[in-house]
C-alpha cells in the first residue's frame, strides 16, 4: 500500500460528507475548513484527515513534525501523478509532505472543454478586435468550421500530441478532471478520431476524463444550406459509430440561434436514449433559445453557457436535477453577458463554472482565473464561486462521487498552495502564483 502524509497545513479547505453530490442555493456560501491540519492518502484515495492536535493515527503532533522534518521535505512544484508521488518515506512506504502552512484543497473539475483541436484562430482574434461578433464570423465560414478545416488535415497522432500540451496545461494549474467534447470533426471519420484522441486522454493520462460527443457543434461545410440532412447524418450515421466504439460518455447539442433548433435537438436527444448516452446542452449563449427547457425534459446532466437567461429557465431548473452551467471565460473573451448566477442561487438552484477552453471564445482552461471571474463580474463570494468550480462542476460532468471535496474514500486529487491569507486571496489575486504542488 502506497501512503502519504500531508502534515503543516495551514488550512484544509472543501470539505463534504460522503453523501453530498452537490450545493444548492444558501449551502453554496459556506466552505467547510480545518486549520492547523494533515491529510493521509492511501493509495491514491483520501483515507484520513483532521486537526494535527488531535489522534492522527500515525501519532501525535511531535511524532509526525519529527517524521517529515527530519528528511529533505517532499519536492514542490508540477503536477504529481498518485503513481509518481516523489517524496521522503519511510521503511513502512509511507512519504510525508510538507505543505508548509499553505492551503490544501480540493482540484478543480473543468466540465465543459473543447481542448481536442487542431492549430489556433489567431487571425480570427484580429477579427474580433475589429468589430466582428461571434456569429459573423460564423457567417463568414469561420468559426467552428475553421477547426473542422484544420482538424481534417491533421492526423491523428498528432492531435494527441497538440492536445496532450493542454492537458498538462491545466493539470499544472490545478484542474484533476475534464471533460472534452468533440464537435470539431463535422464528418463522421473526423468526429470519430476526436473522441479516439479523447479515449487515449483517459488512457495515458492521470487526469479523470469523460467525453462528449458533439457532432451538432455546427453544420460541416458539405451540408451548408441542408442542415436537416446533416441532422440525419448525426443521428443514421454518427451516433450508432459513436455507441458500437464505446466512445462518448455523453451527447451534446449547440442549441442555439444559428445553430440547431429545438427540434433537431430533441431527434438528437432521443437518439442518443436509444443508445443509453446521457445528454448535456449548449444552450442560451447567443439568445434564449429553448435549449435550458429541451435539455430539462429529456434529463440533461447539466446546461451549459447560460449568457442570456430569463425567470422561466430558472422555474424550469427547479424542477430537475439537472446543473446550471455558467462559462465566464467565454463571456470574458466575447463581450457577452455573465450568466445570473447570483439570481440562480437566491432561487435555492446549484451554480457550477467551468472554462469553455477552446480556440475561438475560450482560449484559456485556467479554472483560477474562472473562479476569480465568478467572484469579480457576477459577484459571487470566493466560498460560492469555489464551490461552483469543485463539488458542483463535478457533479456536471458526472463524478462527484469520486471528485470535487475533500472526502474520506475520494480521490486525492488535490491543490496544495503557498501560504496565503484567506480563501478570498486566491480569486482576488489571481494572477499571483500560489500553486505550491498539484497531486493528482
Amino acid at each position: 500500500m502506497k501512503r502519504t502524509v500531508i502534515y503543516n497545513i495551514g488550512t484544509l479547505a472543501g470539505i463534504l460528507p460522503a453523501d453530498v453530490r452537490k450545493l444548492e442555493g444558501e449551502a453554496m456560501g459556506h466552505v467547510e475548513c480545518i486549520e492547523d491540519a494533515y491529510l493521509v492518502i492511501e493509495d491514491g484515495v483520501i483515507a484520513d484527515f483532521g486537526p494535527v492536535s488531535g489522534d492522527i493515527g500515525i501519532g501525535n503532533r511531535a511524532t509526525l513534525l519529527a517524521a517529515g522534518g527530519g528528511a529533505r521535505s517532499a519536492g514542490v512544484g508540477g503536477v504529481v501523478s498518485d503513481t509518481n508521488i516523489s517524496g521522503n518515506s519511510d521503511s513502512n512506504e509511507t512519504e510525508y509532505i510538507d505543505a508548509k502552512g499553505g492551503y490544501v484543497l480540493p482540484c478543480f473539475c473543468d466540465s465543459h472543454t473543447h481542448i481536442v483541436y487542431a492549430g489556433c484562430r489567431d487571425g480570427e482574434f484580429r477579427d474580433k478586435i475589429a468589430g466582428l461578433s461571434y456569429e459573423e464570423i460564423a457567417a463568414r465560414g469561420g468559426g467552428i468550421l475553421n477547426s473542422a478545416d484544420l482538424l481534417h488535415e491533421t492526423s491523428e497522432e498528432e492531435l494527441y500530441r497538440q492536445s496532450m500540451v493542454r492537458v498538462n496545461e491545466i493539470m499544472a494549474m490545478g484542474t484533476g478532471a475534464v471533460e472534452i467534447k468533440s464537435g470539431y470533426g463535422l464528418t463522421v471519420e473526423d468526429e470519430l478520431k476526436m473522441l479516439r484522441v479523447i479515449k487515449r486522454i483517459k488512457e495515458t493520462s492521470p487526469i479523470t476524463v469523460k467525453a462528449n460527443f458533439l457532432g451538432a457543434h455546427a453544420v460541416g461545410r458539405a451540408y451548408r444550406g441542408r442542415q436537416s440532412e446533416y441532422v440525419d447524418l448525426v443521428c443514421n450515421e454518427m451516433l450508432p459509430r459513436v455507441a458500437e466504439e464505446g466512445l462518448a460518455d455523453y451527447v451534446d447539442v449547440f442549441c442555439d440561434a444559428g445553430f440547431f433548433t429545438i427540434e433537431e435537438t430533441a431527434r438528437i436527444l432521443e437518439t442518443a436514449a436509444g443508445f443509453g448516452i446521457r445528454p448535456k446542452i449548449h444552450a442560451n449563449e447567443l439568445e434564449v433559445s429553448g435549449g435550458v427547457q429541451v435539455g430539462v425534459k429529456y434529463d440533461a446532466l447539466s446546461v451549459d453557457h447560460l449568457e442570456k437567461t430569463t425567470d422561466a429557465e430558472i422555474e424550469v431548473l427547479r424542477e430537475s436535477n439537472t446543473m446550471p452551467t455558467m462559462l465566464p471565460g467565454c463571456s470574458f473573451f466575447l463581450g457577452l453577458p455573465y450568466g445570473r448566477a447570483k439570481d440562480y442561487i437566491e432561487a435555492g438552484l446549484p451554480v457550477a463554472l467551468a472554462s469553455d477552453y477552446n480556440p475561438g471564445s475560450s482560449p484559456s482552461g485556467n479554472m483560477r482565473f474562472v473562479m476569480a471571474l465568478g467572484c469579480i463580474k457576477m459577484r459571487l463570494t470566493p466560498e460560492q464561486s469555489l464551490n461552483a468550480c469543485t463539488i458542483n462542476t463535478a457533479y456536471a460532468m458526472g463524478v462527484s462521487d469520486i471528485l470535487g471535496s475533500i472526502t474520506i474514500g475520494k480521490k486525492a486529487n488535490l491543490i496544495i498552495t503557498r501560504p496565503i491569507p484567506s480563501l478570498a486571496f486566491i480569486p482576488y489575486s489571481h494572477q499571483t502564483p500560489i500553486i505550491e504542488r498539484v497531486i493528482i
